[in-house]
């Protein structure tokens, strides 16, 4: 009773990105599977109306079974807690730049599909190595500027991706949020299920 302290698990295992490191060129099917553990742990968290604002391939970890476990949530906006204080307008967006969506840059906090966006572009950057917009994203101050900015297609470099799984990254990462998937369950069902679309 005199004293405070904080549990946690202990998690074997290396992070995504040390993953990433080893696997430049991973098959479809281990990238879907990493994905559909990363979208799960972001629904659950997205049902208890937490956003993590965060996710990077630093903040994945993967264990020896291939389970994801998401770490860091420094940066996560809990419903309730942040409505609860004054507010205050950031003056640079909240998580690592070149994973945060483009309405951070504006100032907006993070919704649903932010987290959503950051997943597309974690998908996208694991079949290809880079990223679906360069850095340009984090360049842009106004909507103009993010209207302008022009997706690559995820097999444009000669990477096997088939065009099914560019439409899911595609929409995932659209620069406008109201034409990003629904939700993270949306995005997992059509990276898993070829869409007619």
């Amino acid at each position: 009773r005199s004293v405070l302290y904080t549990t946690m698990a202990l998690v074997e295992g290396r992070t995504l990105k040390d993953w990433m490191g080893d696997h430049p060129s991973p098959d479809l099917q281990s990238v879907q599977d990493i994905v559909t553990g990363i979208g799960k742990g972001l629904l659950a968290m997205h049902r208890r109306q937490i956003v993590h604002q965060d996710l990077r391939p630093e903040n994945v970890l993967l264990d020896a079974e291939g389970h994801v476990t998401l770490i860091d949530f420094g940066a996560a906006r809990v419903a309730g807690v942040e409505e609860g204080r004054a507010v205050a307008m950031a003056e640079a967006p909240v998580g690592t730049l070149q994973y945060a969506a483009p309405e951070a840059f504006l100032g907006e906090v993070g919704r649903e599909r932010s987290d959503l966006f950051s997943l597309g572009v974690l998908t996208y950057e694991m079949l290809t190595g880079r990223l679906p917009y360069g850095l340009d994203v984090t360049r842009t101050q106004t909507r103009r500027e993010q209207w302008r900015l022009v997706y690559r297609p995820a097999g444009s470099d000669g990477r096997p991706v088939p065009d099914w799984i560019d439409g899911a990254l595609k929409t995932a990462t659209a620069i406008n949020p109201e034409k990003r998937h629904g939700d993270i369950g949306e995005f997992l069902h059509d990276l898993t299920h070829p869409n007619p679309a």
